[in-house]
């Protein structure tokens, strides 16, 4: 039998969210249900809600970012109880028979469901199901509220400084763009031991980069004769920004084989001229979140090294505004909903 849930849903293309009721699929043998605590928005979120990619299926309860207890398992769970504390990231379900899910690689397999979909009511709700495949543990060592946004900024900076090779100390790795990414970008880095050196537009940032995040260098990227002065330093470089930007002056901040991965999602076509990539062996690629066994790894690295999210926690009825402040970019770093606290029925 279903579950009656309670929520916030885009019923449009105007993305503004209101209460909302719905239904949970019941608890099968592999699913664990929680109470939600804490959801995390994400930049999708505001880009779901108003159907800016063309996917969106109203209603929409968004959220990706999720965090709470477990209030019941189904018979043959295995890695969770009641009362334990949980998370479910971006994604939700996926075939579980192709090559990327037989390698813990779920986040691309070509058939993965989302957790805010068509299908899968988001995490701005009262209660969250999902198989225990797509459930993290959440170490007793992290606050609740700011686990929720490393199940999607977290996870999506970590991956890729582990796979390509840029998590070894004593590296000197660039992170583009100081937001939700880019600041958890900085805090992973200088947790697997590197130099960092942030890249922003805006001179404005420099003392939270040096002083509050603990970066070592901060260049801005329209000063020229500094990014010349820059040239040839950067093991890698960690791009966050989802503007559209220019490439070719981060890919002259390389090293010889240094990487320039992509983790921010431009709406245009970048140019890459191929020339500076020749000369150097150099490499621009991409990645997207993780998959679940790499962002268990993530939660429990963040918080046996005391790596968190800095978080503003509003109260439900406050995520209209917050998606507004956060198309002008307006928050340091993550809004973070109060679920337990502010969700009722009434609200």
């Amino acid at each position: 039998m279903a579950n009656k849930a309670f929520g916030w849903a885009a019923k449009d293309t105007s993305g503004v969210l209101s209460p909302f009721s719905f239904s949970r699929r019941e608890t099968n043998d592999k699913d664990v249900a929680f109470k939600v605590l804490y959801c995390g928005i994400c930049h999708t979120d505001l880009h779901m809600a108003k159907n800016e990619w063309g996917m969106t299926s109203y209603p929409l309860v968004p959220g990706h970012e999720i965090v709470g207890i477990v209030t019941k398992v189904g018979s043959k769970v295995e890695k969770f109880k009641v009362g334990d504390k949980v998370g479910v990231g971006f994604v939700v379900d996926s075939c579980r028979a192709c090559e990327n899910c037989e390698k813990n690689l779920e986040n691309y397999c070509p058939k993965y469901t989302p957790t805010s979909g068509a299908t899968s009511p988001g995490g701005y709700s009262d209660s969250m199901v999902a198989d225990e495949r797509f459930v993290v543990r959440i170490p007793d060592e992290l606050p609740l509220d700011s686990a929720a946004p490393l199940l999607c900024a977290g996870i999506t900076v970590y991956s890729p400084l582990r796979y390509y090779g840029l998590d070894k100390p004593g590296l000197k790795i660039g992170v583009v763009g100081l937001g939700g990414l880019g600041h958890m970008a900085v805090k992973f880095a200088k947790a697997f031991g590197a130099n960092v050196t942030v890249i922003s537009t805006s001179p404005s940032k420099e003392k939270e980069a040096l002083e509050h995040l603990g970066a070592d260098s901060f260049l801005i990227s329209r000063d020229h004769e500094k990014l010349q002065a820059a040239t040839g330093t950067l093991d890698g470089i960690i791009d966050t920004v989802s503007a559209n930007h220019p490439v070719v002056p981060l890919i002259g901040l390389l090293k010889s084989h240094g990487k320039l991965i992509m983790v921010g999602a431009p709406d245009k076509p970048l140019e890459i001229p191929i020339f500076p990539l020749l000369l150097g062996r150099k490499l621009v690629g991409g990645s997207a979140i993780g998959g679940l066994k790499e962002t268990q790894e993530m939660v429990d690295f963040a918080a046996k090294h005391n790596v968190k999210p800095d978080v503003e926690i509003v109260p439900v009825d406050y995520v209209n505004s917050a998606f507004e402040r956060l198309l002008k970019g307006d928050v340091k770093y993550r809004f973070v909903i109060d679920i337990g606290n502010t969700l009722k029925p009434s609200s």
